[in-house]
Formats: C-alpha cells, sequence, structure tokens
C-alpha cells in the first residue's frame, strides 16, 4: 500500500495486485466475493517489472510484469483494509 494508493481509497478507488491473465469480470466476481461488496467500475493497467543491478558484477536482474486493478465500489461501501488509523483514534 502506497500513499497514493490510500488517498485513492478516500475517495472510493481501491488497488489491487491481480493476476497479469486476469480480465475485469473476474476481478469483479473475486473482489465482490472476497469483500463481500458491489464493484462498479474497474480499470487495470499492465505494469513492467523494474530492471536492478545486483552482486560483485553488476549483474542486472528483471523484477516480473504485474498487472494491478483500481476498483470502484457503490456508494456507502469500504474496504476495511484500506482504512488508516491514527494514533489519536486508537486512544
Amino acid at each position: 500500500m502506497s500513499e497514493k494508493s490510500l488517498a485513492l481509497a478516500s475517495r472510493g478507488w481501491y488497488t489491487f495486485v491481480v493476476s497479469n491473465n486476469a480480465r475485469k469480470e473476474d476481478i469483479v466476481r473475486h473482489i465482490g466475493s472476497l469483500y463481500g461488496v458491489q464493484v462498479v467500475d474497474v480499470r487495470t493497467a499492465s505494469m513492467h517489472g523494474k530492471e536492478r543491478r545486483v552482486g560483485r558484477k553488476s549483474t542486472r536482474v528483471r523484477n516480473p510484469d504485474w498487472k494491478k486493478a483500481l476498483v470502484r465500489l457503490a456508494k456507502g461501501q469500504k474496504i476495511d483494509a484500506f482504512e488508516v488509523t491514527t494514533e489519536e483514534e486508537k486512544k
């Protein structure tokens, strides 16, 4: 979870990492059944894996490509995993 995904969650868009071959219909069905919510809209993006250098010889290693899905829920619904509590709210 990043700051950007938490900011989007406060506006009703929730971000998930999904399988590279997942279709939007599959994402709607799985998120709806897993969290018990009604999904209104889905946006997907294929992300390229980053390349980095490791070891003494600075060998290039590439992380695998991945796919993310932005899911919008029906009005009034939320997913508790994305809720942020501050120290003041805990007391």
